[in-house]
């Protein structure tokens, strides 16, 4: 075994038994390049990445491949979910060298880190232009030995661009205009007959689908809320939905959402359990509380860890064969329903004997996948039955083939628990437990949240990132506050414990003492205490998951109404004037950041219930809340019984608030302008929805 063996991250423990010699990220392989004189060879990948597998069978388990690594480089390998630091700095890298990025992500650098060679997956051989490792090792290693001043020049000069791009130009507000144009560029590359956004390959990108909801709300723009819409129920009915077992795929590999990329991670379970929340908030169409749900089946039957936390992700590949868990034989099929059933099915999911993979997205073979070519209702409506009976019988079917399905050999679970990604969870659900009505599901968001602060929170306040094997390592990064927090925010609004918002202000003061740059604004991907490798970045851009300049927007403008504390909001709209120049020139990228903005502008609603918790006038007023899509808007309770003071020590001004004639009463400023207290549900309501 090689120097991963005792590492705790999956990735890393996939590459323990390599013939390259690995070395995880530390001082050692660095000390050791530069006293043998050889540059580091840098891996970065993680456990689920279909590619990075190829390349570790074709190459890092090849004993030619790897005599050539060995002779000629110190080699480090990363697992870019256990070290995102390290990963952004030199993904950067590659896209500024190649143009393009993505994983496995291969990096050749001087033993000070500074890169020269930067690619993504290597073939072994050569083959259709590229040249496969086999050629390309020692042509490098020529060049480190007869060209060295070259290298290094181009070295220094790729390190100080790095470290330009973390200057940013002019600085200025934002208006509603940018917002505008966010929806504009989404309209340009929406599909009106899949939905989603671009060709091919397609992503969720939920936060864009959270925005669209948004501006929706905000300008009644009807189609804002189809593109929504549609994109939701097509995503549903299509093969990146696991039809048998619940929950979403990474990506499509094709536009109509047929064939997926079949990897399944925690963060877009998440981010989209959010959007069927909120899309069933405002539809009340039962097809999106069922979605939500089924997604929630999934993360708590197999991604929730017996300390309570969330587990990271499930790899695409069995048996050595992307896929090869989710698909389905024709005679297969055929064994396991009845004729009936396989009727239906047939009809239903395009089950085909030469199998349902359309030329355009790949290769036909005789599999099948499950997506829906025909919705339940226009079945039940061209066959003339009962919706409800179909319902009935495909939930049979589906828990066959479930049954079936959990016998065959499963894909590797990366088990370990980010404390970013189970805030992303955390807040998921914990806002479908309240639009929902549904205390198991807070429950479990609880458990999630008191796990990370109790098992992963360092006395002095500090997060650490990565928990495996009763191991809680890696100090935490900016996404692991900024995700928290939100998470912690509306955790706090499920159960109204003030406990949870205690620790999402005291996080939040940490990553502003931690994190902040005191000079130009926004917050670092790492703190000061964090190993700096070339330079302290920031990430702004929201892509598969937002970024923690783009989440803090709205945790501190949230934060700010709460706690009366303003000077948390002047901070939100510091993050945004630092990052104006990007945001203009592409708004669409930053839809996550623009969802902050758009609770600054308003209108937004503070509401303050004056009532016991555990009463019943109190409960319908908190129900009735929830019941409304109304996402600009924070809720505190005051319990007038309560002896507790620690409500009035974080919350100054809650002290002024009471009860008329002992009722549950409620307070809802619009815009830091309040109306007068009522204990009229009716009245509250009518307020809300006229000023939304």
């Amino acid at each position: 075994m090689n120097h991963l063996k005792n590492e705790k991250s999956p990735y890393l423990k996939q590459h323990a038994n390599n013939p390259v010699d690995w070395y995880p990220w530390s001082k050692k392989p660095f000390v050791k390049a530069k006293n043998d004189n050889k540059p580091i060879f840098l891996s970065i990948g993680y456990s689920t990445c279909h590619w990075c597998h190829v390349m570790a069978h074709e190459s890092f388990e090849d004993k030619q491949v790897a005599k050539l690594i060995n002779d000629n480089f110190v080699s480090v390998k990363v697992d870019r979910e256990e070290r995102p630091d390290i990963d952004k700095i030199y993904m950067n890298v590659c896209q500024m060298i190649t143009g393009s990025g993505g994983w496995p992500l291969t990096i050749i650098m001087t033993p000070d880190k500074k890169p020269f060679f930067a690619a993504t997956y290597i073939p072994k051989d050569s083959r259709y232009g590229i040249k496969g490792l086999i050629t390309l090792l020692p042509e490098i290693n020529t060049l480190w030995k007869n060209k060295r001043n070259e290298l290094n020049n181009s070295a220094d000069s790729i390190t100080s661009a790095l470290q330009k791009i973390t200057l940013y130009k002019e600085k200025k507000e934002l208006t509603q205009k940018t917002i505008t144009n966010a929806y504009e560029q989404l309209l340009n590359s929406y599909d009106e007959i899949n939905g989603g956004f671009g060709n091919k390959p397609k992503f969720p990108t939920p936060h864009n689908l959270l925005f669209l909801l948004r501006y929706w709300r905000k300008t009644n723009n009807k189609f804002s809320l189809n593109m929504v819409i549609s994109t939701l129920k097509q995503m549903r009915r299509g093969g990146i939905f696991d039809q048998i077992g619940f929950g979403f795929h990474r990506y499509s590999t094709d536009r109509k959402w047929i064939l997926p990329h079949f990897e399944k991670m925690l963060y877009d379970q998440a981010l989209l359990l959010l959007v069927y929340t909120e899309a069933y908030q405002i539809t009340e169409e039962s097809f999106f509380k069922k979605t939500a749900e089924e997604i929630i089946e999934y993360v708590l039957r197999d991604m929730k860890s017996r300390e309570g936390g969330f587990y990271s992700a499930e790899d695409a590949d069995s048996e050595g064969e992307e896929g090869k868990f989710y698909t389905w034989n024709y005679d297969e099929l055929n064994q396991i329903v009845t004729p009936e059933e396989m009727d239906i099915i047939t009809k239903i999911y395009n089950i085909k004997k030469e199998g349902n993979f359309l030329p355009e997205v790949g290769k036909i073979i005789n599999e099948n996948i499950f997506y829906q070519i025909l919705s339940i209702e226009d079945y039940a409506k061209f066959y003339k039955i009962n919706e409800e009976d179909i319902f009935k019988k495909l939930d049979g079917i589906r828990k066959k083939l479930f049954k079936i399905r959990k016998n065959r050999i499963h894909p590797e679970k990366d088990d370990k628990i980010l404390t970013d990604w189970n805030g992303l969870m955390i807040a998921a659900l914990s806002k479908a437990g309240r639009v929902f009505n549904n205390k198991y599901y807070v429950k479990k968001a609880e458990e999630a949240a008191n796990f990370i602060l109790n098992d992963m929170t360092k006395d002095n306040g500090e997060l650490l990132h990565r928990y495996r094997r009763c191991e809680a390592k890696i100090s935490g990064y900016a996404d692991d506050y900024a995700f928290m927090i939100w998470g912690l925010i509306e955790l706090y609004q499920a159960t109204f414990d003030i406990r949870y918002l205690h620790s999402a202000k005291n996080l939040n003061t940490y990553l502003i003492d931690h994190f902040w740059d005191k000079d130009n604004g926004g917050f670092y991907f790492t703190s000061d205490k964090n190993e700096e490798i070339l330079t302290r970045i920031k990430e702004t851009y929201d892509g598969a998951i937002p970024s923690a300049n783009s989440v803090s927007v709205y945790n501190l403008a949230v934060l700010s109404r709460i706690t009366g504390d303003i000077n948390l909001e002047d901070k939100a709209r510091q993050i945004i004037k630092t990052f104006s120049d990007q945001i203009n020139n592409m708004p669409s990228g930053y839809t996550q950041m623009l969802i902050g903005l758009d609770f600054l502008f308003g209108p937004s609603f503070e509401i303050i219930i004056v009532g016991n918790k555990g009463k019943k006038d109190t409960q319908k007023i908190i129900q009735s809340i929830n019941s409304i899509y109304q996402p600009n808007r924070v809720v505190l309770l005051k319990d007038p019984d309560s002896i507790d003071l620690s409500l009035t020590k974080l919350v100054p001004y809650s002290s002024e608030y009471s009860q008329i004639k002992n009722q549950a009463t409620i307070y809802v400023c619009r815009n830091q302008k309040c109306q007068l207290p009522t204990t009229s549900i009716d009245e509250m309501k009518k307020f809300l929805i006229e000023n939304n």
